[in-house]
């Protein structure tokens, strides 16, 4: 959903230039996980005591030569230990969506 922001904007349009929280920022993944295979397995709910109804869908996802991988459902990023991104700054790392939003 866009919203109105400024003046000459039609209903419901947002620009960037307009709103300084809109604007692009890297922020940190919500939950990083170190992981020691390049697939895994996601449900949302892991580490939820008798979770799975509380999760998603389990995705089967699979860590490419980045070296990570986000869920598309919950934005939980795997990182492979050793990988290119392990020990790197999440927040500085593009989402790498894969699985539910793919």
């Amino acid at each position: 959903m866009r919203r109105r922001v400024g003046l000459g904007k039609a209903a419901g349009e947002i620009d960037a230039a307009d709103a300084p929280c809109y604007r692009a920022s890297m922020i940190a993944p919500p939950e990083t996980i170190r992981v020691s295979h390049a697939r895994v397995a996601c449900d949302g709910a892991t580490d939820i005591p008798g979770g799975a109804a509380l999760g998603h869908p389990r995705v089967f996802l699979q860590i490419d030569e980045n070296g990570y991988v986000d869920c598309g459902y919950c934005d939980r990023r795997f990182v492979l230990i050793g990988g290119p991104a392990d020990g790197a700054d999440q927040s500085q790392l593009p989402d790498h969506p894969a699985g539910a939003s793919v």
